[in-house]
């Protein structure tokens, strides 16, 4: 590690959220400023810095230190003392006032402000609302600095401060210095390790009860990171021996304690128990519950026959309905809750706009929903019909984690209609259902061998999987898709056959093509090559080519292949950096996360309309609407020329581009092959290796999510069967 020594000259950018920060380090006896980057937090202009970190280059940038940890030095001297505190740094404290107050304590100035700020109204001038001002101002400027610099003595790095310091603000010190388990709890991942770093460190004993018990909600915090609901007893207890050499006796104190707080739930279970986070357990019992009290229901029985929805649908879609649909539909009408799957071509879309036109004749009132603004927009193009994001449907509020629409203040609707629904987590799910009154219908729409949800569990599947609900599989290629290389290439995707990659090798046209190439370099050259120039004559427009690649690293990953293809499609200078990606006029861009100020979801792709350097804002366009963006909030935009193909999931493009390359191989699986081969709608192209294209299509083993879904909607099922059969045996003996 480099240390160096300056002044802070200017800061061109600092991100208030994570203190991500740019800036130009006056050094001496070098004549020209050094650029700084790194979380640097609490700093200003004018104050002198110690940096530890290391040189590195920005290959537009050049040269720049990348900072691991830094420290504030405060001035000793009384002149030094005296231009710190008249720079205006510290707001409310004017130069007249700060000479009073070091013509006063001298070179003991600082320690009295930080340390004994009551003495502050030895000045005269000073009453107790200044005083309370100066100190408020004080510690508000140098709170940061104080919890950045504690955790550098135990070598955290500023990036795992500025988590912290976002978890907790103010608050952060007396957190860490009090119980710094809390992390543990708050913080997935690195929360558990930075905490026991610093409890250690300072004294707290290995056997402590609280290391254990953050441990335990450490491990399930990262197994619902990773999309399960619960860990097992037996899985617990072995990484806790592992990681933490505790003995059994201890781990179930631990888990018997967290029980007690109402943190965990442990599930009795064979062969080992389960243990759940509190909120996912009442999620997963809460979907269980609702869908029986749906189902518990009696039946519609809606009137229509089948020769009358053919003639409805045909006059009023001009479509003449297939055998299967028209029997989905004909028992759609009597079911309170019904599951419709299939893959491409099997007529999901027409299904979808058949059951609107029937319950539309019968007067029921629909409401069409999906989880990404991307796949509400489709829906509603389909069905002529607004359609709505569940999180805007629900009314969710972002602060408060709060959904408007509940039990006590259901939607008012008699159908809910809710597109690609293998995308809707269980936490999601939950709040859906208890949204849906019970006297209501609701039907679920979605392909459940495409990637599961981001978020925790995999309920479509579950919910099919335990036959508690009517389901449909729509199995019947219709005869337009059939023609369609891509929809025949992903059904044998799907059943694990291998396409025939060489087949547009012939002199005819194809909607579906293989470009074989080994390496990395050679599958980017090749991208640059059809987005550039060979497919951009047919696909001119910046929205229609969409280029997928499934991991975010790497050379074939969205981060270098975004970089190579705005320098192609969009070389024009300048532009607003952020986060090391610089946003010009005319760039592809997806928003991150939902934003309900701005009405924009994540997922939401738009182009940069304009961008001032001097004011620090973009305008992004999402469908001829324009939205403001100010630099801290350039954090939710990314490049989009090419993105993963989780973030491609509920949506269509014309044109789609899949890198393929072995350096993928952690996430080569079927499933995400055929998702992305599903994303296209006249053209797909796959540019990699032939090894890899079979690596993905071999590996059928989904990494499987722990959900108990399944087992709790069978239980239920059976426990109500029981108390059917006993109560008709108890009505036999009465007769």
């Amino acid at each position: 590690m480099i240390k160096i020594k300056g002044i802070l000259e200017t800061l061109t950018f600092q991100n208030p959220d994570n203190h991500y920060t740019v800036a130009r380090l006056r050094v001496e006896r070098l004549l020209d400023p050094i650029t700084v980057v790194g979380h640097i937090g609490g700093v200003s202009e004018g104050e002198t810095v110690h940096l530890t970190g290391r040189w590195g280059s920005h290959p537009k940038y050049g040269d720049q230190f990348n900072v691991h940890s830094f420290e504030i030095i405060l001035p000793a001297t009384i002149p030094g003392i005296r231009k710190y505190l008249g720079s205006g740094i510290i707001k409310g404290l004017g130069r007249g006032l700060a000479d009073k107050i070091v013509d006063h304590f001298g070179d003991s100035t600082l320690a009295v402000i930080e340390n004994e700020p009551g003495r502050l109204r030895e000045v005269r001038g000073i009453g107790n609302a200044k005083q309370a001002q100066i100190e408020s101002a004080w510690n508000t400027h140098h709170s940061v600095r104080r919890v950045m610099q504690f955790l550098q003595q135990f070598n955290i790095s500023t990036y795992h401060a500025s988590t912290i310091l976002k978890n907790y603000g103010s608050d952060a010190m007396s957190v860490l210095e009090k119980d710094p388990y809390v992390i543990a709890r708050d913080i997935p991942r690195h929360g558990f390790q930075i905490a026991d770093t610093i409890a250690i460190q300072t004294g707290i004993p290995e056997d402590d009860p609280r290391r254990l018990e953050a441990y335990i909600l450490s491990w399930l915090l990262q197994c619902e990171d990773e999309g399960h609901l619960f860990s097992s007893l037996d899985t617990i207890e072995a990484q806790c021996l592992k990681i933490l050499g505790q003995e059994p006796e201890a781990i179930e104190q631990a888990i018997e304690e967290l029980s007690l707080k109402d943190e965990i739930i442990v599930e009795p279970f064979t062969p080992a128990d389960r243990v759940y986070l509190r909120h996912l357990f009442q999620a997963e019992k809460g979907i269980s519950d609702r869908i029986h009290a749906l189902l518990s229901m009696p039946e519609p029985g809606l009137p229509m026959e089948k020769d009358q929805i053919v003639e409805l649908v045909l006059s009023n879609l001009a479509v003449k309905l297939s055998d299967e649909q028209l029997d989905v539909i004909s028992q759609a009408l009597h079911q309170r809750v019904v599951v419709i799957t299939g893959g491409p071509g099997t007529g999901k879309t027409t299904l979808i706009q058949a059951v609107c036109a029937v319950f539309r004749r019968i007067d029921r009132r629909i409401l069409l929903s999906a989880p990404t603004g991307r796949a509400a927009r489709r829906l509603a193009e389909v069905t002529g019909k607004k359609a709505f994001t569940l999180h805007k449907l629900l009314g969710f509020d972002p602060e408060t984690g709060y959904f408007e629409r509940n039990r006590s203040n259901p939607l008012d609707m008699d159908v809910f209609i809710v597109d690609e629904a293998s995308m809707v987590d269980t936490l999601l799910m939950y709040h859906l259902l208890q949204a849906v009154p019970v006297q209501s219908q609701l039907i679920l729409v979605g392909d459940t061998f495409q990637l599961p949800s981001v978020g925790p569990g995999n309920v479509l599947a579950d919910i099919i999987d335990s036959s508690t609900v009517k389901t449909f599989f729509l199995t019947k290629i219709f005869r337009q898709a059939r023609q369609s290389p891509i929809v025949m290439n992903a059904h044998q995707i799907r059943n694990g056959e291998m396409p025939d990659l060489k087949a547009h090798e012939s002199n005819e046209l194809s909607d579906f093509y293989f470009i074989e190439k080994q390496s990395p370099a050679k599958v980017v050259e090749a991208i640059l090559d059809l987005c550039c120039d060979r497919i951009r004559k047919a696909f001119p427009h910046i929205d229609e080519i969409q280029v997928l690649t499934p991991m975010h690293k790497g050379e074939a990953g969205t981060i270098n292949l975004n970089q190579r293809l705005q320098e192609m499609i969009n070389p024009a200078k300048g532009g607003l950096e952020s986060n090391g990606m610089t946003f010009k006029p005319n760039d592809k861009v997806m928003h991150l996360k939902n934003n309900y100020d701005k009405e924009v979801f994540n997922g939401d792709i738009g182009v940069v309309d304009e961008v001032s350097k001097a004011q620090g804002k973009v305008w992004v366009n999402y469908d001829s609407r324009l939205v403001e963006y100010d630099i801290p909030e350039l954090d939710e935009l990314t490049l989009a020329y090419t993105i993963s193909v989780h973030k491609s999931q509920g949506s269509e493009y014309a044109a789609v581009i899949v890198a393929l390359t072995m350096n993928h191989f952690p996430l080569l699986q079927r499933n995400l092959l055929y998702t992305a081969l599903t994303r296209g709608k006249s053209l797909v192209i796959i540019v990699g290796s032939k090894k890899a294209f079979e690596t993905a299509l071999c590996n059928n083993k989904t990494q499987l999510r722990r959900t108990g879904l399944k087992h709790k909607l069978e239980k239920a099922l059976h426990y109500e069967r029981e108390t059917d059969l006993r109560a008709a045996g108890t009505q036999g003996q009465g007769t």
